[in-house]
């Protein structure tokens, strides 16, 4: 839903004046020396060989940026900014799940990474070997991805809470032959076997893994190791002291594999490389986030996923800002954790994901207003379209009305941001992630390619390409040119086609509607769930909603409205009226759901987004499926009951 014309935010003069990018001018810069503007990116890194150009679109859609151009990304990340004197400046801070904390300082970082690249290359790993990390939010995290890239082999990490079919699957497509994983982790207070799930995975593949593992638990859990599995501290302490060389890559060679979720139940294995992508996530980490060597900067989001990637791990490290790391959930082990580290550790800047935002605001605002917040510089959302009421909530509740808010969106794909105000420059729309970043040709289509009329629904798409995309899909390029690239693109003009739906406005803020598969069809109208669930998250007294489509005798398919309350407001029939009324009054009566049913909790994943297939499902009373990627399976029971009762 597109927000309306007076809700406009302006960033403070205080920020502006202190801001990365403040000119205006940088968005007419970008269009008049496209694609040469990109060379500002590339000049944030450092290059062991200079590149040749700046983009070739001789073989298109296989893009090649920075051709010619060698680098490594651990160097970026690490000794350049020792030899410029942080050597002492925090790299990493680490939050554990019990309190525990360390903090590795640039040169911490560097000894660790060296060491375990050392001993990674010892047990045989070489240029181009992709190495499987099984690990949790630890440090252990970040320095296996950079003495990967120091030694010239890809990394391709698998989202802990992933189960060991999923870990097979993925380490299978990667022809991998290592890994690094872990005894275990807390999983709220109480310890979970990771290896049990490394092993089991071991056991499907058809070659010798050889395993590196951390000892997380301690005495918590006690393992054992088997035939080439290798104990980490003991690996580092065999090779102290000892330095590896940077390995030179080519900017076009793959810097790492990443798998998301494909239409067709497989896992896609995304190829990103050393020199665009890191040059990319260092840009958008400056531009967008306004990321300052002094700052310290929190990304809420787990390295297992892209946004931790790029913007936990390789955009700050690369600025040499210092990245906070937190192992836990929000609300463990209370609903106060993340302002109480907000407060101890003075972060700046702030970035995490709608689904979080509803939880704090279900929670209540006591809880972030028992501390000081006011080291606050910037707050951002990714993940999902936020709706305007938590946007609202998170400006003043988070941000004290005085931090700017940059709602971003992008894609495993895209490798970083692609859409979003620039909050040294842009005015804020709730609900709206903002116009394309300076140099990005996103905009919204029509079925057949043509541009839309502004409140128009959509096809988002970018018909240029951009330093930090990612090259091919692994083993697949028939399927990254059909699925990706095909569905817009006419002759020689190539069109990255995103799959998402959104509006566009007439001062041309997009606004993200969600997957276009996120689509109901009721009575002939095609309606995104995010525009009904904005308007349902609208009315006071709820936190969060998910709809579906289920079917109907009469229509086909109706709407089947999954709602949960927050702290300040019981579920009851008013309250359900208010949400029908809201939906009409913001849709049209069309959009009536036919039912709603209240619940507690919404099914989420471990990532935290919502399982909609299973609430279909239920709203179609069938067979449930695997329920098993849930982290909260206990509140299927409950969900059905409501609906049976409703």
């Amino acid at each position: 839903m597109a927000p309306s014309s007076d809700e406009r935010y302006e960033p403070p003069e205080s920020f502006v004046e202190q801001a990365n990018v403040s000119d205006p001018g940088i968005y007419d810069e970008f269009e008049e020396n496209w694609p040469d503007c990109w060379e500002r990116t590339a000049d944030l890194l450092d290059w062991d060989e200079q590149y040749d150009q700046v983009l070739d679109e001789s073989d298109a859609p296989f893009y090649e940026w920075f051709p010619g151009g060698r680098l490594n990304a651990s160097y970026n990340c690490i000794d350049r900014h020792i030899e410029a004197g942080q050597k002492s400046h925090a790299a990493l801070k680490w939050e554990g799940k019990r309190r525990e904390t360390r903090t590795y300082t640039y040169q911490d970082l560097y000894g660790e990474v060296n060491e375990l690249a050392a001993a990674l290359r010892d047990l045989g790993v070489e240029e181009d070997d992709v190495v499987t990390i099984y690990l949790p939010m630890i440090p252990e995290l970040p320095i296996a991805m950079l003495a990967c890239a120091r030694i010239g082999a890809p990394h391709s990490v698998v989202f802990a809470g992933f189960s060991a079919d999923a870990l097979a699957t993925r380490m299978k497509s990667a022809d991998s032959e290592y890994l690094v994983t872990c005894d275990g982790y807390y999983r709220r207070g109480n310890a979970f076997n990771q290896k049990s799930k490394a092993d089991n995975a071991l056991m499907g593949l058809d070659r010798q893994v050889t395993t590196v593992v951390v000892d997380r638990l301690g005495r918590d859990l006690d393992h054992s190791l088997d035939d080439d599995q290798y104990d980490y501290e003991e690996l580092l302490l065999t090779h102290a002291g000892t330095t590896v060389s940077p390995v030179a890559r080519d900017a076009e060679d793959m810097l790492f594999l990443m798998y998301t979720s494909g239409t067709t139940g497989q896992p896609k294995g995304v190829i990103h490389s050393t020199g665009g992508y890191l040059a990319y996530a260092a840009w958008t980490s400056r531009a967008v986030l306004d990321l300052k060597p002094e700052d310290t900067y929190w990304c809420s989001a787990d390295i297992g996923w892209i946004t931790g990637h790029s913007y936990t791990v390789y955009g700050p490290l690369a600025l040499g800002t210092t990245t906070l790391l937190y192992e836990g959930t929000p609300d463990y082990p209370d609903r106060s954790r993340l302002w109480e580290i907000v407060e101890r550790n003075a972060v700046d800047v702030f970035y995490t994901a709608p689904t979080a935002i509803r939880a704090f605001m279900k929670w209540g605002q006591e809880y972030p207003a028992d501390y000081d917040l006011s080291s606050l510089r910037l707050l951002g959302t990714v993940g999902e379209p936020i709706n305007p009421r938590a946007w609202k909530w998170y400006y003043k509740h988070i941000g004290g009305e005085d931090c700017p808010i940059v709602d971003t969106w992008w894609q495993t794909e895209t490798g970083g941001m692609m859409v979003s105000t620039l909050p040294g420059i842009g005015t804020m729309k709730p609900g709206s992630a903002g116009p394309p970043l300076p140099g990005i040709g996103a905009r919204v289509v029509s079925e057949d390619g043509a541009p839309i009329d502004p409140g128009e629904r959509g096809y988002l798409v970018a018909d240029r390409p951009w330093p930090g995309m990612f090259r091919t899909l692994y083993g697949n390029d028939g399927r990254y040119r059909e699925e990706y690239w095909e569905p817009f693109s006419e002759g020689d003009d190539w069109v990255y086609f995103s799959g998402d739906g959104a509006t566009i406005d007439y001062e041309g803020y997009i606004t993200v509607l969600g997957r276009v598969d996120d689509v109901i069809n009721v009575s002939g109208h095609r309606l995104g769930t995010m525009e009904i669930e904005s308007a349902i998250v609208g009315v006071p007294g709820v936190a969060e909603a998910a709809v579906v489509g289920g079917q109907h005798e009469t229509n086909g398919t109706a709407i089947y409205a999954y709602v949960s309350t927050d702290h300040s407001r019981d579920p009851d029939e008013t309250l359900r009226e208010r949400i029908v009324e809201s939906v009409e009054d913001a849709i049209g009566p069309f959009a009536r759901p036919e039912a709603v049913v209240f619940t507690p909790e919404l099914p989420k994943t471990r990532s935290g987004k919502i399982m909609r297939r299973l609430l279909e499902n239920i709203a179609n009373r069938e067979p449930l499926g695997d329920t098993s990627t849930l982290r909260n399976p206990e509140v299927v029971g409950e969900i059905e009951a409501a609906g049976r009762d409703d």
